[in-house]
């Protein structure tokens, strides 16, 4: 049993004398970003995970909201078995420990990720998600999540600036492409460190309580442009090709793959700069460096995508100046 903090102990005794359930082993299941914690308890010889979201830090409830919208909608999140909302506790179906990013290989590959992506059509299609009161994910949004990239990446972690006409020109041509594109409601961290390999083969999917309504490709590029996991240009356009096929089979989208793919690498810099800045916080606000090295390869795809776009040079030439001698 862990019994070294209060909160743990809180957790077990919730369990044991409210539930009245028979707890016999507890242990962490995962580490998150977030204040949030999960714990796999062991109650008559079956697993659960029990979350531990402190009420001053986190809301439990837009997880259960968002938890039952996709129930209804089909997808494949853990059931919500118990919960405390005084105290921010959740007791969930245990979804196992194999990680989408510790079963991929170059054998099995395609058919996980076109599992994957099969399994975002209801975020696109259903009537009920698509109309339900979620935020939308508008400029301010996107705009606050770049600031993330200029505060905590370039001027704390790397002490330089950027330049303010160059870098409000990039921002302007990465908002008006996220909003002219088809609204689905978006997950808003679908990869590989959030699904996971079921024992019957299908994938389950967690962290989705920050869901929101917003462009079509942000999902799709957050999977395909992973930032724990990278594959080659070609793979990612074969299985990017496929999954427009789905979308436009399903009527989602009226445009060429052309423009879907525009849509999909500038979503993805917009993604991968507040990612920067999200990891960059992470090291230095919460002393949890290990997503510092995740970091290169997030850059990198900045790089990449700069790189097939001309009016996107001048900031790929501000990227590559930048010394990251301090993620080594």
């Amino acid at each position: 049993m862990i019994l070294n903090d209060l909160r743990t102990m809180t957790l077990l005794d919730w369990l044991e004398n409210d539930c009245l359930f028979d707890v016999t082993k507890c242990e962490p299941a995962s580490n998150d970003a977030s204040f949030r914690r999960y714990f796999r308890v062991t109650i008559e010889d079956k697993t659960f995970i029990a979350m531990d979201a402190p009420p001053d830090k986190e809301d439990i409830v837009p997880f259960m909201q968002i938890a039952t919208l996709f129930k209804e909608a089909n997808i494949n999140t853990p059931k919500l078995l118990r919960h405390n909302l005084e105290d921010g506790f959740i007791l969930l179906e245990d979804f196992g420990s194999r990680w989408l990013l510790d079963e991929l290989n170059d054998e099995n590959a395609t058919l996980l990720y076109n599992r994957a992506l099969q399994n975002l059509l209801p975020l696109a299609t259903n009537e009920n998600l698509l109309n339900a009161d979620l935020p939308r994910y508008d400029e301010t949004l996107l705009r606050r999540e770049m600031a993330l990239f200029e505060e905590w990446f370039v001027e704390q972690l790397l002490d330089v600036e950027l330049p303010p006409n160059e870098w409000e020109k990039v921002q302007q041509i990465l908002i008006q492409s996220a909003l002219e594109q088809p609204v689905v409601c978006v997950h808003r961290d679908y990869h590989s460190r959030n699904l996971m390999v079921l024992s019957n083969g299908e994938l389950g999917i967690l962290d989705f309580q920050d869901a929101v309504l917003g462009p079509l490709t942000y999902d799709i590029v957050s999977l395909l442009r992973d930032c724990y996991i990278d594959w080659s240009a070609e793979k990612i356009d074969s299985w990017l090709q496929n999954y427009f096929q789905q979308l436009q089979a399903a009527d989602v989208l009226d445009c060429d793959f052309t423009q879907f793919k525009r849509w999909f690498d500038l979503m993805g810099m917009q993604r991968h700069l507040k990612v920067c800045g999200i990891f960059s916080r992470l090291h230095l606000r919460d002393d949890k460096s290990a997503y510092l090295e995740s970091i290169p390869r997030t850059f990198n795809y900045l790089i990449q995508v700069c790189s097939a776009y001309p009016e996107l040079q001048e900031f790929k030439t501000i990227l590559e100046n930048f010394n990251l001698d301090c993620l080594k």
